[in-house]
C-alpha cells in the first residue's frame, strides 16, 4: 500500500483551510451589524449595558440608584430550607445582602443585618424580611470594630435566642489606576473593612454555631483571577477564598460548614460608589452573558450552601457565580 507523500498532505491542509476561511468570512458577513443579546434572567430579559451614568458617595445608598436592584426574586418560591434557624448578615442593607436576607426570609429564617449608616435601606431590608413571614433586626455600626461584630452577635442571640447562619458579606471597594496611587490609609482600609471584618465577626459568631450550622462569606471573581484597578480590593478577595478553605479544615470536625460565593459583576451601590459615570455605563458588558447579574441571581447560592438540606456535604468551596465559562475556585 503505497502512503501519502508530504506533498499530497499539504495539499490537502491547503483545501482545508481554504474551505474553512470561506466560511469564516461568510459568518462575518452576517454577523457584521448584528448586536449580540444580552443572556436572560430567570424567566425575563435583565438590564444590559448601557447602565445609567450615576455616581454614588460611599457608602453608597441603594434608594439613590437610578436603576434599582432587582432583589424580590418573584421566581424563587420558598419551602422551608431554613425554618427555625437565625441568620446575621453583615452589608445586609443593601445589594447581595438585602437579597440573601429576603431569600433566608422566605426559606423561614429570622435575619438580623449588620450595616453602616445607611438606615434607610437597612429599614426598608428589615420590612421586607418582616413581610417574608421572618422576625428582623438591624445593627448599625463599622465592621472593622471588633467590639462591635461582638455586640452584633450578642444582640441577634438576644432577639432570636440563637445563630444558626453567619453570612460575611460588607465590603469597601475602590478604583485606583495603578499602585502609585493606591495610598496606605486606603489600602489599610480594604483590608480591615474586608479581611479583618470578617475575622472579627467570625470569631464573635463562632462559639454560638452548633453542629449543621454555616458561614457564608462573599468573596469575588477578583479574587480569582485579579483584577487591575482593583489592587487591594482583589487581593482581600483571595484572601477570603484562602480564610474560606483554611477555616472549614478547622470547624469540620465540629459540624461546622465554611463556603464562599465568588460573584462576578453584580448591580448594586457598591459599584456606582466607586467608579465614575462613564465606567459605570459600561459595566458588566465584558462578561460572556453580556451584562451584570441582579442580586436576586446570586441570592440562591446563598440558601444552598446556608441549608443543611442542601449542602450538608460541602465545605471549604469557592463557587463562582460571574456570568463566564471556564471562572474556577
Amino acid at each position: 500500500m503505497k502512503s501519502s507523500s508530504g506533498a499530497d498532505t499539504a495539499d490537502k491542509q491547503r483545501q482545508l483551510q481554504q474551505q474553512q476561511d470561506s466560511k469564516t468570512a461568510q459568518t462575518k458577513k452576517e454577523e457584521k451589524g448584528k448586536k449580540a443579546k444580552p443572556a436572560p434572567g430567570p424567566g425575563r430579559s435583565e438590564p444590559a449595558p448601557p447602565m445609567p451614568r450615576q455616581h454614588l458617595d460611599k457608602p453608597g445608598v441603594q434608594r439613590d440608584m437610578e436603576l434599582q436592584p432587582r432583589f424580590e426574586a418573584p421566581h424563587y418560591g420558598g419551602s422551608g430550607k431554613l425554618k427555625g434557624m437565625a441568620a446575621l448578615i453583615t452589608g445586609g442593607d443593601s445589594g447581595i445582602g438585602r437579597a440573601v436576607a429576603v431569600l433566608f426570609a422566605r426559606e423561614g429564617a429570622d435575619v438580623a443585618i449588620a450595616y453602616l449608616d445607611e438606615h434607610e435601606d437597612a429599614q426598608d431590608t428589615c420590612r421586607l424580611i418582616e413581610a417574608e413571614g421572618g422576625r428582623s433586626l438591624a445593627i448599625a455600626g463599622d465592621m472593622k470594630d471588633a467590639k462591635f461584630c461582638a455586640s452584633a452577635v450578642q444582640a441577634t442571640l438576644k432577639a432570636f435566642g440563637k445563630l444558626n447562619v453567619l453570612v460575611n458579606n460588607a465590603a469597601f471597594q475602590e478604583h485606583a489606576a495603578s499602585l502609585e496611587e493606591l495610598s496606605e490609609e486606603r489600602f489599610d482600609e480594604t483590608f480591615r473593612t474586608n479581611i479583618y471584618g470578617y475575622f472579627h465577626m467570625t470569631r464573635a459568631a463562632l462559639p454560638h454555631l452548633q453542629r449543621g450550622d454555616a458561614i457564608v462569606n462573599t468573596g469575588s471573581v477578583t479574587g480569582l483571577r485579579g483584577s487591575k484597578k482593583l489592587l487591594d480590593y482583589s487581593a482581600t478577595k483571595g484572601a477570603i477564598h484562602a480564610f474560606t478553605k483554611a477555616l472549614a479544615q478547622n470547624v469540620v470536625e465540629r459540624g461546622i460548614r465554611v463556603n464562599a460565593v465568588a460573584p462576578g459583576p453584580v448591580w448594586t451601590p457598591l459599584n456606582p460608589a466607586d467608579q465614575s459615570p462613564e465606567d459605570i455605563e459600561k459595566f458588566g458588558a465584558d462578561t460572556q452573558m453580556g451584562r451584570p447579574a441582579q442580586p436576586e441571581e446570586i441570592a440562591p447560592a446563598y440558601v444552598f450552601l446556608a441549608a443543611p438540606s442542601c449542602s450538608s456535604y460541602i465545605t471549604g468551596i469557592v463557587l463562582p457565580i460571574t456570568g463566564n465559562a471556564g471562572d474556577g475556585a
